[in-house]
């Protein structure tokens, strides 16, 4: 299993940092990488990156403390887990996502893993962790709902470039899918990341209904 940490600080206080994050099927209106987050269930849910090629997986929740730990591990797809740590720091909030996961294509993925793939890796993840701030950063003092922030839906974010699957957008009251079953070679983020075909992987599973303390459920 290759092994990535990504850390950002965010100004805004853990609670909020914890409850913003935690609104995964939001994620797509911001992030570049994320195609879907789908609530399945109260403990499940099912992701679509698109990072040099689609990866899906479905994930159930693992180690969730309040505003302080969420966690995951992949149940089906591509092979994966981790945890994101929200830690006080200053006025703001440190976030850290740590994530294991297993190279696509196997012996070749270990390769490339090997040759660089893992620094590719956590540029992405980093760059998504960045749009995470600025989304955090967009919105109202104090608000724990993503779609309050002005940030949603910019042009770098997956929602705005069209990348989307038919199911994430009909969970946004949005059209059919511009691109739900082709994959895309090239990443919206940043047309110079170009690394091999790793997964972008934000770091955690989902809840189904909404609920204080443990996010958009």
């Amino acid at each position: 299993m290759a092994e990535h940490s990504a850390t950002v600080t965010i100004g805004a206080p853990v609670h909020q940092v914890y409850e913003l994050y935690t609104h995964f099927n939001d994620y797509p209106k911001f992030m570049s990488f994320v195609k879907e987050v789908t609530y399945l269930d109260d403990e499940h849910s099912h992701w679509v990156v698109d990072v040099v090629g689609t990866h899906e997986w479905d994930a159930v929740n693992d180690g969730w403390i309040p505003d302080r730990q969420i966690g995951w591990r992949s149940v089906d797809g591509l092979p994966n887990s981790g945890s994101v740590r929200f830690e006080p720091s200053g006025e703001g909030t440190r976030l850290t996502v740590d994530i294991s996961y297993e190279p696509p294509a196997g012996l070749l993925g270990q390769i490339g893993e090997a040759l660089g793939a893992g620094n590719e890796f956590e540029r992405r993840l980093q760059r998504d962790l960045q749009h995470f701030a600025e989304m955090v950063a967009a919105a109202p003092s104090g608000a724990l709902d993503p779609t309050s922030s002005s940030y949603l839906f910019h042009g770098q974010s997956a929602a705005a470039a069209g990348k989307t699957t038919l199911a994430q957008n009909e969970t946004m009251g949005m059209g059919p899918a511009v691109d739900s079953t082709t994959p895309s070679t090239t990443s919206v983020a940043d047309e110079s990341l170009s690394g091999p075909d790793v997964p972008r992987v934000p770091g955690t599973s989902a809840t189904s209904t909404s609920a204080t303390g443990s996010g958009e459920t």
